[in-house]
């Protein structure tokens, strides 16, 4: 899309309409119900004051893979002008973006002429190299299942990206929302356990055989491994692992000017790396199904609300409020309402707004 063009779209929006009281409608509102806005995503957030949002998670439609109700972005022509029409969008989600806001974007690939266009990352460098953005994370969601594919020549795709953003250093993440159940340590044969097996026998006995460490440093190395132990034994840590000079390889660069852990282990000859007790933090691939859209009047996009619930619970805060500028069928919106958030809602298609305002009453019966 052209400046001109970008121009006169949000030149003819008339603001002398509901969403010009967005602000007070969800900034100076407790109620947790999502506030939903028919229009172009790219107008409707004009209404939106900067700095404003704590986290924006959406997932924009594919480009050239369907029609959509009342045009919007995914009828381009080319993928090029896609990518545009999108940074555009993404641009003022930064706009709107507190700075201690984050932004999870999941986005799909596309075909054309037996080529992949590559368009997450497309999007994702430009987002990176021309509006500043941060990645914390390239999430891949492993689908286990996709669309047909008649293809002899190529393997099936099941997987789509997810990436997420930041605007600073500064930004808010609570760890411990999503960390995952720690498994707890054992007695076997006398001896402590951690949650993944580790008793210790076999680092006592790499040290006690060890060429590399001098006698200092075997007798404080055995010290020190029993006080993590006992750390073990009273519940203190779930699980650690060590790291001994030549014995196993170092967890981080070898270079003392770039990794505190290489000048402790040419200083010491072991270091620990010790585990959390509140559990492991989930890793960057996730297995999540699509959503079942059988037994539907109404298909609509497979975005899942397991989808949803890492990024809203580690990146908005309970007195936050959740952005998707392409909400669909509102699965976003949903879950941050069962999550006790706040949430803004925008879709071009009144039909899909309409099935997202549904889904959120009826997830309200059921929680009374």
């Amino acid at each position: 899309m052209s400046q001109l063009a970008l121009k006169e779209r949000i030149n003819c929006y008339n603001p002398v309409m509901d969403s010009i009281h967005l602000q007070d409608n969800i900034l100076s509102n407790s109620d947790i119900h999502p506030i939903f806005y028919t229009g172009d995503s790219l107008i409707v957030m004009k209404q939106i004051l900067s700095k404003s949002i704590d986290c924006c998670m959406t997932s924009p439609p594919y480009w050239g893979q369907r029609c959509y109700e009342n045009g919007g972005i995914g009828l381009e022509k080319k993928s090029d002008d896609f990518v545009e029409n999108l940074l555009n969008v993404i641009k003022e989600i930064h706009r709107v973006l507190k700075d201690t806001g984050s932004f999870w974007l999941n986005i799909g690939d596309t075909y054309k002429n037996k080529s992949l266009q590559g368009i997450p990352w497309r999007v994702a460098i430009k987002m990176m190299d021309e509006q500043g953005w941060i990645m914390r994370n390239d999430i891949i969601w492993n689908k286990h299942k996709g669309a047909m594919d008649s293809s002899s020549d190529k393997l099936r795709n099941i997987h789509e990206m997810i990436f997420h953003f930041v605007k600073s250093n500064d930004y808010y993440y609570n760890d411990e929302a999503i960390r995952l159940n720690p498994q707890t340590t054992i007695i076997r044969k006398g001896a402590i356990v951690s949650s993944s097996g580790v008793c210790g026998i076999r680092y006592k006995r790499q040290i006690e055989l060890s060429t590399s460490l001098s006698k200092d440093e075997k007798e404080m190395a055995m010290q020190d491994l029993q006080q993590v132990l006992k750390r073990v034994e009273c519940g203190e840590i779930p699980d650690f692992r060590m790291i001994i000079r030549n014995q196993q390889r170092a967890t981080h660069s070898n270079s003392e000017r770039v990794s505190g852990r290489a000048k402790e282990l040419n200083e010491k000859g072991y270091y620990f790396l010790f585990y959390s007790k509140n559990g492991a933090l989930p890793t960057d691939v996730w297995e999540i199904l699509p959503e079942d859209t059988q037994n539907r009047e109404k298909h609509y996009a497979v975005y899942p609300e397991d989808l949803c619930k890492i990024p809203i619970l580690s990146t908005c805060p309970r007195n936050g409020i959740v952005l998707d500028p392409f909400c669909g069928s509102g699965t976003t919106n949903k879950v941050a309402y069962s999550l006790q958030r706040r949430s803004i809602g925008i879709d071009i298609s009144e039909e899909y707004i309409n099935i997202a305002k549904q889904r959120v009453s009826q997830l309200h019966l059921n929680l009374l």
